[in-house]
């Protein structure tokens, strides 16, 4: 549900398969997923446990990585082997194969000490945008930044207390950004200027109602509908980017849904991770599978991850 007005909806219903449980781990924060074409496999994170996940579904190969400090996003890289991606205190380089711990290239907030990085992914061009928040979820210390393939960075927009996303969609005005200030039940839409990764026209695109839970991380399909994990929900709904009409949702079985992400050989499987943290004992025996990582069919097939151009 939304305040938003009724209005016809200009993107098809989307269909929907039955939910699935694919790894039954108990992450205490899943989040940070990134589904990479050419290795055919699924990459996410526990950002409290400080764990970078590995799952091959086709072998069922998996592998987990522990670092020395909060992981919260990554992307490949486009030119290089390995990945790109959050630490607590900002950008870091880490390859899968070869490295023990990732190292940093840019910290881009290190005056404020009661931050670390969240949500993150990159736009067409090879950007890399991710947000940072106040770890205790309380002060409006976080921001969202653009790093470049060239080591510049830029902050664009301040005062989160919580910031997950962005994703993008082409509306018919443009490419928009849509980015979530969480603990404010709000999504924001702005217009982008692709050549030179500008903001502009910042609005208040959704303000989500108490029984919605909280916007999470989100993603994009090939038709350019929004799908936003729900914190606080129990679900992912699928929008209209325009309207913001809601045209289909996934129901899970666990409330603190964090992230989704297409993948699998045709895109057409939305992975989704959750979070156990923070829940009471009798909460945790009503949700055994808090903090899994699950899987849906969809009709329509989402965009592959884009590469970091650097």
């Amino acid at each position: 549900m939304s305040t938003a007005a009724p209005q016809a909806a200009a993107f098809s219903v989307p269909t929907i398969g039955t939910v699935r449980c694919v790894q039954a781990l108990e992450s205490e924060l899943g989040e940070g997923l990134m589904w990479s074409v050419r290795e055919q496999a699924l990459y996410w994170v526990d950002i409290l446990a400080r764990h970078l996940h590995r799952w091959d579904p086709a072998s069922d190969a998996y592998r987990r990585w522990t670092f020395a400090e909060e992981i919260s996003a990554l992307a490949e890289r486009a030119h290089a082997p390995g990945l790109i991606v959050t630490l607590r205190r900002g950008f870091a380089l880490f390859d899968p194969a070869a490295d023990e711990q990732p190292r940093y290239v840019h910290q881009p907030e290190l005056e404020r000490a009661g931050n670390r990085f969240n949500d993150g992914k990159c736009d067409a061009q090879g950007r890399f945008w991710a947000g940072s928040m106040d770890f205790a979820c309380e002060a409006p210390t976080g921001a969202l930044y653009r790093y470049d393939p060239d080591g510049r960075c830029t902050r664009h927009d301040d005062g989160f207390a919580v910031t997950n996303g962005p994703t993008w969609s082409g509306t018919g005005q443009g490419l928009a950004m849509y980015f979530n200030d969480t603990v404010q039940g709000c999504t924001y839409r702005y217009d982008t200027d692709t050549a030179t990764g500008t903001l502009t026209n910042k609005m208040l695109w959704m303000r989500w109602l108490p029984e919605d839970g909280v916007p999470d991380g989100m993603t994009t399909d090939a038709q350019g509908r929004l799908w936003i994990a729900h914190w606080g929900g129990s679900c992912v709904t699928c929008h209209d980017p325009v309207t913001a009409a809601e045209l289909g949702r996934v129901a899970l079985p666990v409330s603190q849904v964090t992230n989704c992400a297409f993948g699998g050989a045709d895109l057409r499987t939305l992975f989704i991770t959750s979070a156990r943290g923070g829940l009471t004992p009798a909460q945790l025996a009503a949700e055994p599978l808090a903090g899994a990582l699950f899987a849906v069919s969809v009709d329509s097939a989402g965009l592959p991850a884009h590469l970091f151009g650097g």
